[in-house]
C-alpha cells in the first residue's frame, strides 16, 4: 500500500481545516486536530485519524457544542474547575492546565475537573502537558456502559481509561494509560474493520457467552482486564471521575446519547503533583530515587510503558508521519464533504 509521508503540523492543519468547515470555533478545531495528530504521530492508530468520522457524526447528532468556549472556575483551592460548555475535552484542557500547574506547584498537588466534555481520545495527552512541565499526573474519565462488570454479563462499566505520568529530566516521561476494559472499544472496531477475529477472553455476546466475533462483541460487552481487579478499578473510575465531580457515569452518558456510534459526554478528573513538595530531600532526591527504579527495570531488558510510543514519535519528528493514501484520500473527502459524509 503507497503513503504519504506528512510533518506533524501539516496533519494537524489539514484536521483542523475539516472541522472549522464543518462550523468549529477555532478554540474547539485547534486542540481537537493537535490531539488527532499526535495519535498518528505517535502510531496510536484507533486514536488517530480513524477517530474524525467519530467526532463528525457526534456533531451533526446534536451531541457536542463544536463552538462553545469552556469557562473556568478558579476559587483560589486545590480543585480548578472547566465547564466545557458541551464541547470538546481537548479545548476545556488546555484552559485549566496551566491553572492546574501553578496550583500543584503552590500547593504541591491539584486537580482539575473538566465536567459536560465530550472526551475521545487518549489521555497521555493530558499527562505528557503535565510531565513537559516537571509533574506527576493521574488522569482518568467514564466512557459510555460497554463493559459489564467482573462476573456480569451485560454493558454497565465503561472502558474507564486511566493514565499516569513521571517526569524525566532530558528523558521521555515514564508514561502508561490503559483502558480498564480488556482493550480499548477501538480495537474491537479496528478488528471488526479488518475482518479479523477478537482474542478469547475479550468480549461477550448479547446474550452474555464469550465471543471472538467483532460484531457480537460490539452488539454485546466487552470485558474488564484481570477479571474482579480490573472490574474494581474501572468502578472507582466511576465514582471518582463520574458520581464525584458531579457528572454523568457511563451508564447515565449512554443513556443520554442512547447509541455508542456517537461520542461519550462525561466528566474527566485529572491530578497534578509537585515531586519537590512531597520528597523530604526536594525534587533533585525524588528524581534520584525515580531513576534508580525506573533504571532497574530497563537494566533487566524490560520495556517501560509507552517505548513504543516515543521510538514511533521519534521517528515521526525525523521523517515525517507515514499516512496510506487512502488515508490521505478520506481526509480530503471530510474536509470537501463535511457532515455529509457521515
Amino acid at each position: 500500500m503507497s503513503s504519504t509521508t506528512i510533518p506533524f503540523e501539516t496533519l494537524s492543519q489539514r484536521i483542523e481545516q475539516i472541522f472549522l468547515n464543518v462550523g468549529a470555533c477555532p478554540a474547539q478545531a485547534g486542540a481537537v486536530a493537535r490531539v488527532i495528530a499526535k495519535g498518528e504521530r505517535d502510531d496510536c492508530k484507533s486514536h488517530g485519524v480513524y477517530r474524525i468520522a467519530g467526532l463528525l457524526r457526534t456533531i451533526r447528532a446534536g451531541k457536542v457544542d463544536a463552538t462553545s468556549d469552556p469557562v473556568l472556575d478558579d476559587a483560589g483551592g486545590g480543585v480548578i474547575r472547566v465547564d466545557a460548555q458541551g464541547g470538546f475535552s481537548p479545548a476545556a484542557f488546555e484552559l485549566g492546565a496551566p491553572v492546574l500547574a501553578e496550583r500543584a506547584r503552590d500547593l504541591g498537588v491539584a486537580a482539575l475537573v473538566i465536567n459536560d466534555c465530550t472526551h475521545f481520545s487518549a489521555l497521555w495527552p493530558e499527562i505528557e502537558a503535565l510531565t513537559d512541565m516537571g509533574l506527576a499526573g493521574l488522569a482518568m474519565c467514564p466512557s459510555y456502559a460497554v463493559v459489564a462488570p467482573a462476573g456480569g454479563t451485560a454493558p454497565l462499566l465503561g472502558t474507564n481509561p486511566i493514565a499516569f505520568g513521571w517526569p524525566r529530566p532530558d528523558r521521555d516521561p515514564f508514561v502508561f494509560d490503559i483502558a480498564t476494559s480488556v482493550a480499548a472499544r477501538g480495537e474491537i472496531e479496528l478488528h471488526r474493520q479488518q475482518g479479523k477475529p477478537l482474542p478469547q477472553g475479550w468480549a461477550l455476546d448479547a446474550e452474555g457467552q464469550p465471543t471472538t466475533d467483532p460484531e457480537a462483541a460490539l452488539d454485546g460487552a466487552m470485558l474488564p482486564f484481570g477479571a474482579h481487579k480490573g472490574s474494581a478499578i474501572a468502578i472507582m473510575i466511576e465514582l471518582l471521575a463520574g458520581s464525584m465531580i458531579g457528572d454523568r457515569t457511563s451508564r447515565e452518558a449512554l443513556d443520554y446519547l442512547g447509541s455508542t456510534t456517537i461520542l461519550p459526554n462525561h466528566g474527566e478528573l485529572i491530578l497534578a503533583f509537585a515531586p519537590e513538595r512531597f520528597s523530604a530531600g526536594g525534587a533533585a532526591a525524588a528524581m534520584a530515587s525515580a531513576e534508580t527504579l525506573l533504571g532497574g527495570i530497563e537494566d533487566q531488558g524490560a520495556r517501560l510503558p509507552s517505548q513504543r510510543r516515543f521510538a514511533a514519535r521519534a521517528r515521526a519528528q525525523a521523517g515525517g508521519i507515514p499516512l496510506s493514501d487512502a488515508e490521505w484520500a478520506d481526509l480530503d473527502r471530510l474536509r470537501d464533504v463535511g457532515l455529509d459524509a457521515v
